[in-house]
């Protein structure tokens, strides 16, 4: 039976990449999936295209799917885009806080504008999708998941992208401090946090074997993640297979987090 049979789910920023890829494997789990985006319609269509034909791989029926916009920074768009997909599914069961942006640039050259977007759509961003979700999960009294998609950057500097760093670094204590605070009430809390992936925010170094090489060389499997496999990690824990796992954040990153540079030990004294 598929993990997920039944559960409505809300995941932001799924018109392409990770959240694409967190969409269709929700979907193939049985879930019924409201497919949030900010910018390209057509790119949240083809989304609610694959999304189908995952879904009617499990189950004939198909599933309910929705695809609803939204900027995530702005609070009145939130609370539109929960009572859309309340009013189109019934209730919400899992949220998926994935929308994100970066802008790479030297921190003493940054304009408080740059700052200002990242951290706004990152981390204010999910905060408002998460009170939003928290108080429907209340309200109904039967709990829900919450599942952020952070990076290893959440505990890795990250040069030229301080802003990036920072919205992360904030999500890590944004999970923890919801999971302690709601454990009780039946919400679990926990985060994802990708390695190097493969998905359209990083074609300037993927399509790039140079550049490739250069970044899958830091990485102790070799490799950098496909999409699908950062979806996995978020299947699992929206699933009861995760039921006592909260404020928690999962990397899946090949090992990007070990200190890669200690596989050869260089320390005196050994």
């Amino acid at each position: 039976m598929p993990k997920l049979e039944g559960k409505n789910v809300l995941i932001t920023g799924a018109s392409t990449g990770i959240g694409q890829a967190i969409a269709i494997r929700f979907a193939r789990e049985g879930a019924n999936v409201a497919i949030n985006y900010s910018r390209s319609k057509e790119e949240a269509e083809n989304t609610e295209v694959l999304v189908n034909q995952a879904c009617m791989a499990v189950r004939e029926s198909g599933c309910k799917d929705l695809i609803v916009q939204a900027d995530v920074s702005q609070e009145d768009q939130v609370s539109e885009m929960f009572e859309r997909v309340i009013r189109e599914f019934g209730h919400i069961d899992i949220l998926v806080n994935n929308a994100g942006v970066q802008r790479p640039v030297a921190s003493h050259e940054m304009e408080m504008e740059d700052f200002d977007w990242v951290v706004r759509i990152n981390l204010r961003g999910a905060w408002l999708c998460a009170r939003a979700a928290i108080r429907h999960f209340l309200q109904r009294g039967a709990g829900g998941v919450i599942l952020n998609n952070s990076s290893v950057h959440e505990i890795i500097p990250k040069p030229k992208y301080l802003s990036y760093s920072i919205s992360k670094g904030g999500m890590e204590n944004m999970t923890k401090t919801l999971a302690l605070e709601y454990a009780g009430r039946g919400i679990r809390v926990n985060a994802v946090g990708p390695g190097a992936t493969i998905t359209p925010i990083n074609r300037a170094w993927a399509e790039d074997p140079k550049a490739k090489a250069e970044v899958e060389s830091h990485i102790p499997m070799g490799r950098a993640a496909t999409s699908e496999e950062i979806a996995a990690a978020f299947a699992f824990l929206a699933s009861d297979e995760a039921s006592y796992i909260t404020g928690q954040t999962l990397f899946v990153d090949g090992g990007l987090t070990l200190y890669p540079e200690f596989r050869v030990a260089w320390s005196s004294g050994e």
